[in-house]
C-alpha cells in the first residue's frame, strides 16, 4: 500500500501540463528517430542527451522515459514496413511482421505491435512499481564484494550473449573498460595512460563516447554502404489499423506469453531484449508446429505479437532494474545512468530516500507514456512510414551537426570534437567486423564501479582476496554467471554442430 501512495503522488508530479508535454515531446522523438533506417531508441537517448541539461532533472527523465518506450515502437515500426529494425531487440518481429506487411497486412501488424508494446510495457510498470522498493532494500545489504560480483556478472554474461563470438563480445568489454580507465585515478592520484593530455586528466566523457559509438559511428557505416544499399520494396501502410475479433483472439495468447517470458530479463544483464525476444518467438515458432495448419513463414500474427510484447516487458523492468540497484543491462540503460550522473546523483536504494519526487514521478510516467503511445501510434503508426522519403545524404548529415553541437555543447572544447571523430571510427570499425557495441557501453559505465570496489574489498580484508566469495549473495551471483556461460557454450556447440552437420 505504500508504493500505492508514493505512485498516487508521483502522477501528481508526472501530469503536471509541463511535463505531459515532455512525455508527449519524447514519445514523438523516440518513435521518430526509431523509425528512421539503422537508427534506434539507444541512440534518440544519446543524441538528446547533451541537450537536456538544461531540463529539471524530473522533466528531463520523464523525456527520456518516452524516448525510451517510443524508439522500441520506432525500432519495429522500421522493420515491419522495410524488413531493417533499428535494433536488434526488433530483429525477431521482422521475420513475421514483414511477412505480414507484404500480404497487405502492415496496419493490423502495427497494430499488432503498438498492443503488444502496450501490454508488455504496462505490466512490466505495474510490477516496478512493487518490485523496484524492494530491490533497493535488497541492494541497501550489497557490500564492495557484492558490487564487484554484480559487475563481474553483468560484465561476463553480457560480453558472452550478446555476440555470436565469445571473443569479440570480451574484445568489446576491455575496449570500454579501458576507455573508463584513462584519467587521473581517484584513489591514487596517478595519471593512467592519459599521453601526458592534460585535455583528458578527468577522463573522457561518458556523454562523447556514447554519442560517438551510437550515433556518429552509424552515420559512417550508413556513408560507407550508401552507394551499394538499394531501397527496398515498399510496402503499402493504407488501410485499418485496429485488429478484429479473431486476431485480438489470436494475439492475445502470444502477449501474455511474451510478456511473461521478457519481465525476468529486465534485471538479468544479457545486453537488452535481444535474447528474451528472440526466446518469445521461439516459443510460438515451436507451439505452432503442433497446429493443423502452421501458419509461420507465412505473416502469423503470434510471431510478432509474443517478441514485440517480450521487448517492452524486458525494458519495463530494466528501467526498475536501473533505479533500485544502479545495474544498466542494456547500452540504453547505460546512457540513462550517464543522465543520472550528470545530474549528480547515482541509482540505487539511496536514491529512493535522496529524489523520491523524482523517482515516483519517473515510475508514473511510464503509465502516461504506454497510454501516448498506444493513443499516438495505433492511428498514426502508418504516417510514420513518410520519413523514409527523406534523402539519406540529408538525413544523416543533419544527424552528424547534432552529435558534434551536442558533444561541443557540454564542454565548449575543441579536443572533445576531436575525441568524438576518433570513437566514432572506433564505433564503425566496431560495425564493420560485427563486435557488438553493449559490452563496451557497459564496461564504461561498470568500470569504475568494479574497480573501486574491489580495492574496498582488499583494503577491508587487508589483501585476503577469499573477501570476494565470502557471502551468500557474491556465491549466488558466480553460481548464476557459470550457469549462464554453460548455456551459452552449450547453446554454442550446438548450434556449429548444426552447421557443420
Amino acid at each position: 500500500m505504500e508504493s500505492l501512495g508514493m505512485l498516487a503522488e508521483g502522477f501528481q508530479g508526472a501530469l503536471t501540463p509541463m511535463n505531459l508535454l515532455w512525455v508527449l515531446v519524447g514519445c514523438l522523438l523516440g518513435t521518430a528517430v526509431g523509425v528512421l533506417p539503422g537508427l534506434g531508441s539507444s541512440m534518440a537517448v544519446a543524441l538528446l542527451l547533451p541537450m537536456t541539461f538544461a531540463l529539471d532533472p524530473t522533466a528531463a527523465f520523464i523525456m527520456f522515459a518516452g524516448v525510451y518506450f517510443g524508439g522500441l515502437f520506432g525500432d519495429s515500426t522500421m522493420g515491419i514496413l522495410m524488413n531493417t529494425p533499428g535494433q536488434g531487440s526488433a530483429i525477431a518481429s521482422t521475420f513475421e511482421g514483414h511477412k505480414m506487411a507484404l500480404n497487405g497486412r502492415a496496419p493490423q501488424a502495427l497494430a499488432t505491435a503498438a498492443i503488444g508494446a502496450f501490454i508488455g510495457g504496462m505490466t512490466a510498470s505495474i510490477v516496478v512499481v512493487f518490485l523496484a522498493p524492494k530491490l533497493a532494500e535488497l541492494s541497501a545489504l550489497f557490500g564492495p564484494q557484492e558490487f564487484f560480483a554484480l559487475a563481474l556478472f553483468a560484465f561476463v554474461a553480457t560480453s558472452s550473449v550478446v555476440s555470436d563470438s565469445a571473443i569479440k563480445g570480451l574484445a568489446s568489454l576491455v575496449i570500454g573498460l579501458a576507455i573508463a580507465t584513462i584519467g587521473i585515478d581517484a584513489m591514487s592520484g596517478v595519471e593512467r595512460f592519459t599521453l601526458g593530455a592534460p585535455q583528458i586528466f578527468d577522463g573522457i566523457s561518458l556523454v562523447t563516447v556514447t554519442v560517438a559509438i551510437l550515433a556518429l559511428g552509424e552515420v559512417l557505416q550508413v556513408a560507407s554502404r550508401i552507394k551499394r544499399d538499394r531501397d527496398g520494396k515498399q510496402v503499402d501502410a493504407s488501410g485499418r489499423p485496429f485488429l478484429k475479433a479473431h486476431e485480438l483472439k489470436e494475439a492475445a495468447p502470444a502477449w501474455a506469453r511474451g510478456t511473461a517470458i521478457g519481465l525476468p530479463f529486465g534485471v538479468i544483464p544479457v545486453g537488452g531484449s535481444e535474447v528474451p525476444t528472440f526466446m518469445a518467438y521461439d516459443v510460438e515458432r515451436r507451439l505452432d508446429r503442433r497446429r493443423h495448419d502452421p501458419q509461420f513463414g507465412k505473416g502469423a500474427i503470434r510471431g510478432l505479437a509474443a517478441p514485440e510484447a517480450a521487448g517492452n516487458a524486458t525494458t519495463g523492468t530494466a528501467m526498475g532494474a536501473l533505479l533500485a540497484l544502479g545495474l544498466p543491462v542494456s547500452s540504453t540503460a547505460a546512457i540513462m545512468l550517464a543522465a543520472f550522473q550528470q545530474y549528480g546523483l547515482q541509482p540505487g536504494p539511496l536514491l529512493f530516500e535522496r529524489a523520491p519526487d523524482l523517482v515516483w514521478a519517473l515510475l508514473a510516467s511510464f503509465f502516461v507514456a504506454m497510454v501516448v503511445l498506444l493513443i499516438l501510434n495505433l492511428p498514426f503508426a502508418p504516417l510514420w512510414s513518410k520519413l523514409l522519403l527523406i534523402p539519406k545524404p540529408y538525413l544523416y548529415a543533419g544527424i552528424t551537426v547534432f552529435c558534434g553541437l551536442g558533444v561541443y555543447a557540454t564542454s565548449g572544447r575543441i579536443f572533445d570534437l576531436l575525441l568524438l571523430l576518433g570513437l566514432s571510427l572506433l564505433g564503425f570499425l566496431m560495425r564493420r567486423y560485427d563486435v557488438p557495441l553493449a559490452p563496451l557501453m557497459i564496461g564504461m559505465v561498470l568500470g569504475p564501479l568494479a574497480e573501486s570496489s574491489l580495492r574496498d574489498a582488499l583494503l577491508s580484508s587487508g589483501g585476503d582476496w577469499s573477501v570476494l566469495v565470502t557471502g551468500s549473495i557474491p556465491l549466488v551471483l558466480y553460481g548464476v554467471l557459470l550457469i549462464i556461460i554453460a548455456l551459452t557454450v552449450r547453446s554454442k556447440v550446438v548450434n556449429r554442430t548444426a552447421r557443420d552437420v
